[in-house]
């Protein structure tokens, strides 16, 4: 299973950063703006439920294919109920592990995003939970910084 380490979010503090307000075309080129006169606080934006939000780093591969890798940034919220295909931290005999959260007739099944991996069948003697859903990931695209 993955290893993930959790932390816990400070939301004492604000980090304002500067967005373009127009947003960033990914289909045809926009006129630039001179300036960038909006400002975001992912304190703010991305948490929605303090008390019960954390975030994680990913250590392992298993979601691979759904471009989650080593790394990587979760954001987690405990509050929310997982629905059939959300990325989940999950707690299973003892251990964290990432996974989709798939419910069938015949259970529930952790499933990878990685041919390396089997999907896990979670039996009635597992003892089991669903810690928290991700809600958002980070995830670094460059090599540099």
């Amino acid at each position: 299973m993955s290893d993930i380490k959790i932390y816990h979010v400070d939301m004492s503090s604000t980090f304002e950063l500067p967005y373009s307000d127009g947003g960033v075309h990914a289909g045809f080129p926009s006129p630039a703006q001179d300036h960038l006169d909006e400002s975001i606080d992912l304190n703010r934006d991305i948490i929605h439920h303090k008390e019960s939000t954390f975030y994680a780093r990913v250590v392992g591969d298993s979601l691979r294919d759904a471009n989650v890798t080593e790394g990587d940034i979760l954001v987690i919220d405990k509050s929310l109920m997982p629905g059939d295909g959300d990325m989940a931290v999950c707690y299973l005999n003892g251990e964290f592990t990432l996974k989709f959260v798939r419910k069938r007739r015949d259970g529930v099944f952790l499933c990878p995003a990685n041919p390396a991996y089997s999907e896990i069948r979670v039996a009635s003697e597992d003892d089991f939970r669903v810690w928290g859903v991700v809600t958002y990931i980070i995830h670094k695209v460059c090599s540099h910084g």
